[in-house]
């Protein structure tokens, strides 16, 4: 897993982006809609935050506020950890896991292109994957 590429594993289609005045309603209705845990929150094209199923929980309806007037600017994680499409998937697997996220937005000369989260470690194809590259390993390490 470690030499598999960010860019293998990472969800585009449901890349799901807003802008940081957009309400928490609104965001998890979107959210729902695309069937994502997290939406990147995007202003002139940059990504300035992340905001996920659990800030839902932990920052809007665990304290009480109003989710159709509270903005993701208020509850987002600001300026998150972010890696390439280059990098390797176990070193993001291992960012996630050390830092206590489960999304981590990838970003490509500074623009968000996708986002991978804990998730894609459970994917079929990601198993076959794997299980393909241990077994030609497997083989050439026979030779």
């Amino acid at each position: 897993m470690f030499d598999l590429r960010i860019r293998k594993v990472m969800e585009r289609k449901k890349l799901l982006v807003a802008p940081p005045e957009t309400s928490v309603s609104k965001a998890a209705r979107l959210m729902a809609r695309k069937n994502v845990g997290a939406v990147l929150v995007v202003k002139n094209k940059r990504l300035v935050g992340i905001f996920t199923e659990r800030d839902a929980v932990i920052r809007v309806i665990a304290k009480g506020r109003d989710a159709q007037t509270t903005v993701l600017a208020d509850v987002m994680t600001a300026d998150p950890q972010t890696v390439s499409p280059e990098e390797s998937f176990g070193q993001a697997l291992l960012m996630m896991y050390e830092s206590g996220f489960r999304h981590v937005p990838v970003l490509e000369k500074g623009m968000p292109i996708g986002i991978v989260s804990a998730r894609n470690a459970l994917d079929p194809d990601l198993e076959e994957f794997t299980s393909e590259a241990q077994r030609r390993s497997h083989i050439l390490s026979q030779r």
